[in-house]
């Protein structure tokens, strides 16, 4: 199946150019599709479709299209996340030859020497196979005995949460630790909730609706397994309708991906 536009989704015939079609019904025929894909459980084909939707609607600033994929999005992502969860333990990578392992279902946790930047590829990757995985990367221990989390995007979110139980200090170590009794399945979503967390609250709630939902759906390409980050996408995209469009350009900080 082709998604480039040129083809219809049901691969009956073609469409117009993308630039040059009418927007609202491409959106609206994408998130058709998505709900019938939904329905078969073909959830990675959802993903696929709404953040190709999303990206239309935010181009057209058509808030009130991108609230309503917000929802969708998320259902199918919980649902991804879920077959991620139900596997019952939580692998650590911390090489360049466990990244090129094809990934299994599951759980990850990329450590050092890897970085954020390869945590994204590994989640890409699987997701392009339609692997369900459920990735998060941490950096070096701090002094302060904590871990710092990272999702990574074309921005980083970082949040710092205290280590699972059994993890002994190695200042010998990348990490400048040692895990001994593996990873609690609870401390990994814990931590992968104060990560989106994090995001959400790194968005200024007085910046402009328009500018809030392009600054959440950054957030949402580094924490996409965050179920709130979609719900706010929603609520901001709500607000956006009820503005006039913001008198200034957006603008954002820099972060380089690729730092610890």
């Amino acid at each position: 199946m082709r998604l480039d536009g040129r083809e219809r989704l049901d691969g009956s015939e073609t469409l117009a150019d993308p630039v040059a079609a009418d927007r609202p019904s491409i959106i609206d025929e994408l998130m058709e599709a998505a709900s019938t894909r939904l329905l078969e459980t073909s959830y990675f084909d959802v993903v696929e479709l709404c953040v190709r939707a999303l990206t239309l609607a935010v181009k057209a600033s058509d808030w009130d299209r991108v609230a309503r994929i917000a929802l969708p999005l998320q259902e199918a992502r919980r649902q991804i996340r879920q077959l991620a969860v139900d596997v019952p333990t939580v692998r650590i990578l911390d090489t360049q030859a466990q990244l090129r392992r094809p990934a299994e279902p599951g759980c990850y946790l990329v450590q050092p020497p890897l970085i954020g930047a390869e945590a994204r590829a590994f989640r890409v990757s699987a997701e392009k196979r339609r692997v369900p995985v459920f990735v998060l990367a941490r950096e070096p221990r701090t002094d302060a005995g904590l871990w710092p989390i990272v999702g990574v995007s074309s921005i980083s979110v970082r949040t710092k949460v205290e280590p699972p139980p059994g993890v002994e200090p190695d200042d010998a170590s990348p990490t400048r630790d040692r895990v001994k009794d593996g990873i609690p399945k609870d401390w990994f979503e814990a931590a992968a909730e104060a990560l989106g967390d994090a995001g959400f609250a790194s968005v200024d709630p007085a910046w402009p609706a328009a500018h809030r939902v392009e600054d959440l759906i950054e957030r949402l390409d580094a924490v996409p397994e965050h179920e709130k980050l979609h719900q706010h996408l929603a609520d901001a995209s709500r607000d956006a309708m009820r503005e006039p469009a913001p008198p200034a350009p957006r603008r954002r900080g820099a972060d380089h991906p690729f730092s610890f």
